[in-house]
């Protein structure tokens, strides 16, 4: 079984550059790193020298589209691993859950989900509004539906290959993708996860979570997961 790491970037390389030390520090199972870029002007690609000295085995993905959303969608699709894990480039504190997640994976499980809200887990300095909707949404889709997760928003995440292989994405905007895949998943019945995870409010950088710009996009998503629990929905691809 193999595993690929999938970091959507848009001139990040300063965070970038420290995960990729954490990952090459804790993550003992072996990987491949896709690097996901918006532009040919995008610093990753001016500081490739330096980014491909931390050891680890680096491809650069050009972006099918645009926007982070676009970015984790090629990822996704040119990964060729049993899994794939959508890691953010300024996460400085969840890389030493990656072997844990792969570990689970290897029991059965499609998506193995990190969670900020489960026993255990964190979300630290978040704006109130931000927090407030994220939560509200989270624990309404996890009450009133059969998904198991607490956490349905989270970008982070492990997909099975063979999951990936059954769907089609259709999200363009934002991290919906994410949200699309989990109900996607519950509405085939294929098993899903969680572990815990810590989030902190970025410090450098400005970070392209957009939440009232993305809301109706997610909510599209959020609906079609509580329609397969009341209404008994079928996927149809």
């Amino acid at each position: 079984m193999s595993l690929d790491i999938i970091i959507p970037v848009y001139n990040d390389t300063d965070n970038l550059l420290k995960t990729l030390k954490l990952i090459n520090l804790n993550v003992k199972t072996k990987c491949k790193i896709y690097i996901c870029y918006d532009s040919f002007k995008d610093d990753v690609l001016r500081k490739k020298k330096k980014i491909l000295k931390t050891k680890l085995k680096i491809f650069f993905l050009k972006n099918l589209g645009t926007g982070p959303c676009k970015a984790v969608i090629t990822g996704l699709l040119k990964s060729k691993s049993d899994c794939k894990i959508v890691y953010m480039a300024d996460d400085f504190y969840n890389t030493k859950i990656i072997d844990n997640m792969f570990k689970i994976y290897k029991k059965g499980y499609d998506i193995v989900a990190p969670s900020r809200f489960m026993k255990n887990g964190s979300m630290i300095g978040c704006p109130i509004i931000k927090y407030c909707l994220i939560r509200i949404a989270s624990f309404s889709l996890h009450f009133f539906s059969s998904i198991p997760i607490q956490d349905a928003s989270n970008g982070f995440r492990l997909f099975s290959k063979k999951l990936l292989k059954k769907i089609n994405i259709q999200s363009k905007k934002g991290f919906c993708y994410s949200l699309e895949i989990l109900v996607k998943c519950n509405r085939l019945g294929m098993p899903i996860t969680q572990v815990p995870s810590v989030w902190k409010e970025r410090k450098h950088g400005e970070s392209r979570f957009k939440v009232f710009k993305w809301i109706r996009h997610y909510l599209v998503w959020y609906l079609y997961g509580l329609q397969t629990t009341w209404f008994k929905k079928k996927y149809v691809k």
